[in-house]
């Protein structure tokens, strides 16, 4: 299956899109392998990372949680643009009033940390949901988080982005590829991958198009450890610095099939060039 995840193209990575997907809590399994090939971790080790959630479309079980989110500013969250749609949603963003990011929460069956209301949605106009190009979103949170669960944006040219280079993706998604999904948050250790190999997996037709001016490859090359549906949005991490979003691929953990990331350095030419045409407006 391609997931866009909550990952999807081929699909992308979101939850499947319907609550009916998540099993109970009671029926995951035990934290052990969650993010296909990972490990527990305390959300105090990534304080940057949360958790999207909508009670009205997803129901109590997991806290409503259906994708993953990084906070890149006291009052930005980067997610997937996927997980803004209207398919995952059920609504047009603009409507979905009970949409909540959870942050400082490592168990979603817990009261730890807070759950935060979305003030605005800001999808990229760019995004293409057919290729999965410019998969991003700017979530607006309506009160600020403490500045040390902020995560510096690696821009163009950072090294972080080298190939071979060690990275974390973080999520509460599915542990197994089956639908086993976990209630503790889980991190798994991927490397960059060269371009070439990420085209050579993602050629064209079903299994997606693999571009490497907005999309970043990661994983191993004998596969085991990846992101998985409803990992969607989460940060992919390297050298203390965001590299990549969760977006999608073509199963999980599967060997010649790895994960593929948003780009973050086309996140940051993106908003930067935004930014620019919205200055010259105003200055006309």
């Amino acid at each position: 299956m391609r997931r866009l995840v909550a990952r999807t193209l081929a699909r992308p990575l979101v939850l499947a899109a319907a609550a009916a997907a998540i099993p109970p809590a009671s029926a995951a399994p035990a934290a052990a392998d969650v993010v296909v090939g990972g490990f527990p971790v305390d959300v105090s080790q990534s304080p940057w990372t949360v958790a999207l959630s909508s009670r009205d479309r997803f129901g109590d079980t997991r806290a409503g949680q259906f994708c993953g989110g990084v906070a890149v500013g006291r009052t930005a969250v980067l997610t997937a643009a996927h997980c803004m749609s209207e398919e995952v949603l059920g609504t047009a963003p603009g409507r979905a009033y009970d949409l909540k990011v959870i942050a400082g929460r490592t168990d979603l069956l817990s009261k730890q940390g807070t759950e935060i209301a979305v003030r605005n949605v800001w999808v990229n106009p760019g995004y293409d949901g057919t290729t999965n190009v410019g998969d991003f979103a700017v979530l607006t949170l309506a009160q600020p988080l403490p500045q040390t669960s902020v995560i510096a944006m690696a821009g163009p040219g950072d090294p972080a982005y080298a190939v071979g280079t060690t990275a974390l993706v973080y999520g509460w998604g599915d542990t197994t590829g089956g639908g086993g999904y976990a209630h503790g948050l889980h991190a798994a250790r991927v490397h960059v991958l060269a371009d070439a190999a990420c085209r050579e997996a993602y050629p064209g037709g079903w299994g997606g198009t693999y571009r490497s001016e907005s999309m970043l490859c990661a994983g191993e090359p004998a596969g085991g450890r990846d992101a998985c549906q409803g990992d969607s949005g989460g940060p992919l991490v390297a050298d203390g610095r965001l590299i990549g979003l969760v977006s999608w691929g073509d199963g999980c953990g599967r060997a010649g099939s790895p994960g593929v990331y948003t780009r973050v350095s086309d996140i940051v030419r993106t908003l930067r060039g935004d930014r620019g045409a919205r200055a010259r407006q105003q200055g006309a």
